[in-house]
C-alpha cells in the first residue's frame, strides 16, 4: 500500500468513529506498525486535519471535516496525467489550455504526497507529428456542443473539393489525425471527414432536428451494423 492512500485509508478510519481510538486499534486495521501510524497522524496534523489526541490516549478526528473534493488513488493520477499528457502532444491550442488548467485545479486540493504524480509523472506519452488543422478546432467543439449545422468545404482523396451541410455529433482523435463525425445531409447518411481536409466551415444558427445524444446512438446502430456485414463478407470470401 502507498502511503498516500494509507493516509486516505487512516482519515476514513478515524471518519467512521465518534469516539476517540487507540494507536493500537488503528494499526491493525490498517495493517501498520505502531511507529507507522504515529508518523501518518502526524503528517495529517501538519495537512491541516483536525485531530485530537496523543499517545497513549487515542485520536479523534473534530466533526465537520471534509476530505478535498478530489481524492485520488496514485494509478487514478497516473491516468489522468499520462492522458492530459496525450492531449497536449495532439489536441489544439484550446484543449492543450484545458487540460494544463485541469491539472492545476486538481493539484490545488491534493494532499502534498500526492502531488509528485503530478510534478513528476512515472508514465509520459511520446510526441508525435500532428496533421495541422486549416481550421479551428474550436469550432467544430462549439458546433458539436450547441448542436448546431455546419457548412463546410470539403476536400475528398481524389482532391475535388466538395461544400455541404452536415450535423457534426463527435471528434474522434487518433495519434496524427482527427474525424469529425457527423450527418450530411448531401449523401443523407453519417460520414467521416478528415478535418485537416476541411478547407472552410462555417457556423450555422440552425439547430440540427434531432438530439446528439440520438444521432450519437443511430452512429453506433449503424457503425455495428457496417462491421457486422464486413464480417459476414469476409467469411463468405473463405
Amino acid at each position: 500500500m502507498s502511503r498516500a492512500v494509507r493516509l486516505f485509508d487512516l482519515i476514513q478510519a478515524l471518519r467512521r468513529r465518534r469516539r476517540a481510538v487507540s494507536a493500537a486499534v488503528l494499526a491493525e486495521e490498517l495493517g501498520v506498525s505502531k511507529r507507522t501510524l504515529y508518523r501518518d497522524i502526524e503528517t495529517l496534523m501538519t495537512l491541516g486535519a483536525p485531530i485530537d489526541g496523543e499517545r497513549g490516549v487515542g485520536y479523534l478526528l473534530k466533526s465537520g471535516f471534509l476530505l478535498p473534493p478530489l481524492m485520488f488513488s496514485e494509478e487514478e493520477l497516473e491516468a489522468l496525467t499520462l492522458g492530459a499528457m496525450w492531449v497536449t502532444q495532439r489536441a489544439d491550442h484550446g484543449l492543450i489550455a484545458a487540460a494544463a488548467n485541469a491539472l492545476a485545479k486538481i493539484a490545488a486540493v491534493l494532499p502534498l504526497p500526492l502531488t509528485a504524480s503530478l510534478d513528476d509523472p512515472p508514465l509520459m506519452s511520446a510526441p508525435i507529428e500532428v496533421t495541422a488543422d486549416k481550421i479551428d478546432p474550436v469550432m467544430l467543439r462549439t458546433a458539436i456542443r450547441r448542436e448546431r449545422k455546419l457548412r463546410i468545404v470539403y476536400t475528398g482523396e481524389a482532391g475535388v473539393g466538395s461544400e455541404r451541410v452536415i450535423w457534426p455529433i463527435a471528434l474522434v482523435y487518433f495519434n496524427a489525425a482527427r474525424l469529425l463525425v457527423a450527418w450530411c445531409e448531401m449523401r443523407e447518411g453519417f460520414r467521416h471527414f478528415r478535418t485537416d481536409r476541411i478547407a472552410s466551415a462555417v457556423a450555422l444558427d440552425d439547430r440540427y432536428p434531432k438530439t446528439r445524444h440520438a444521432l450519437i446512438k443511430a452512429w453506433r446502430a449503424y457503425e455495428a451494423e457496417s462491421g457486422r456485414q464486413m464480417a459476414q463478407k469476409a467469411a463468405a470470401k473463405n
